[in-house]
């Protein structure tokens, strides 16, 4: 399992923006980590990027955000307040077929609807204070496209 320390919000987001240059049409990504760990400061950074001139806010509440005015669609999901695991209200496949890059917080909560191939982001918190910006990422790769992808945005993150 690949990691990377992170040491500030500007470095997530130039990892967001690294992960933005290397992805392709239907690409997923997946991003696990505690409420303020910077799951959507990286995805600020990836829609930013993807040249979306708007802000990139957290879906939380809203559940999903499109950007489809970006070089590639971006799907933004948070499915931290999904109740009951209930997709019924959201078109996942939908989205997941068409030609952007979803990105999705809280995956572990429809990991079963899911297909079995994407790259999925761990951040956790290097000490306890709350102002650190300091993260620790796990990268997991399933299937080979996400293996090339985390490759190519970590080579495109260290220039």
């Amino acid at each position: 399992m690949t990691k990377l320390e992170i040491n500030s919000a500007e470095d997530m987001q130039k990892l967001g923006a690294s992960l933005a240059k290397t992805a392709e049409p239907h690409d997923l990504l997946l991003l696990n980590g505690d409420l303020g760990a910077g799951k959507t400061t990286m995805t600020q950074g990836l829609g930013r990027e993807l040249g979306i001139h708007r802000p990139v806010k957290s879906p939380t509440f809203t559940i999903v955000r499109e950007y489809r005015e970006a070089k590639m669609p971006l799907f933004h999901m948070d499915f931290y307040r999904l109740e009951d695991n209930d997709l019924s209200s959201i078109d996942l496949e939908g989205y997941l077929a068409e030609p952007g890059l979803v990105v999705i917080e809280w995956p572990q909560l429809v990991m079963d609807d899911l297909p079995d191939k994407y790259l999925q982001l761990t951040i956790t918190r290097v000490d306890d204070s709350w102002d650190s910006t300091k993260r620790l990422i796990k990268f997991d790769v399933h299937g080979k496209r996400s293996e090339k992808w985390l490759e190519d945005a970590l080579t495109e993150f260290k220039k």
